[in-house]
């Protein structure tokens, strides 16, 4: 199954706290919203694009139970972004005096707030060109890391902000870079 985009602006607009309560109301599907208002249902994945949305996760989550300048947020966050859209990466990581200055409201809500790194996971349902965009709207919205993994070519697409998409071939590992000082992921848990 892909995902289903709604358009509904000639009917309805759903503000924050609307989305927000769709969400709530439907936590058996994965939702998000573009920048222009429609709305993305997005299909669960299957076992073995969980496992591996799961080992990024848990590699990120325990570089920065070490590293603690920052907070790990898994697939099922939905972010607020500059543009208006609200996102679901499937890992993000926020660095924590941005986390910490906003409210507790806004915490508990979708954050207002865009991530400082993302990795997007390619699932058999996922359209490449879609994660790609994906991808650039993260990176024009503020994000300053990115990568989109592509399991079934091995291959690894590196966003940075000002700088052309870098393609990397099978590689064993990712750096964090300047972004996730010290983070390295092991892709052989992911491939």
């Amino acid at each position: 199954m892909n995902a289903l985009t709604v358009n509904l602006k000639p009917v309805l607009e759903l503000t924050d706290e609307q989305f927000f309560q769709l969400c709530q109301a439907n936590r058996d599907l994965r939702f998000e919203r573009t920048a222009t208002g429609e709305l993305i249902i997005m299909p669960p994945t299957g076992g073995e694009t969980g496992n591996r949305n799961g080992r990024l996760n848990q590699q990120l989550f325990n570089w920065s139970d070490t590293d603690l300048t920052g907070i790990v947020f898994d697939s099922s966050t939905c972010f607020k972004l500059p543009n208006g859209a609200d996102r679901s990466p499937d890992a993000s990581w926020i660095k924590l005096e941005r986390w910490d200055a906003l409210t507790e409201e806004e915490k508990q809500k979708f954050p207002p707030i865009f991530p400082d790194f993302v990795i997007e996971l390619l699932s058999p349902s996922d359209s490449l060109k879609v994660a790609q965009e994906k991808m650039r709207e993260y990176i024009d919205n503020g994000v300053r890391l990115g990568w989109l993994i592509n399991r079934k070519s091995r291959q690894v697409e590196i966003y940075r902000p000002g700088k052309e998409v870098e393609v990397l071939e099978s590689p064993v590992t990712l750096s964090g870079e300047d972004v996730l000082n010290g983070f390295v992921l092991n892709l052989g848990l992911v491939w």
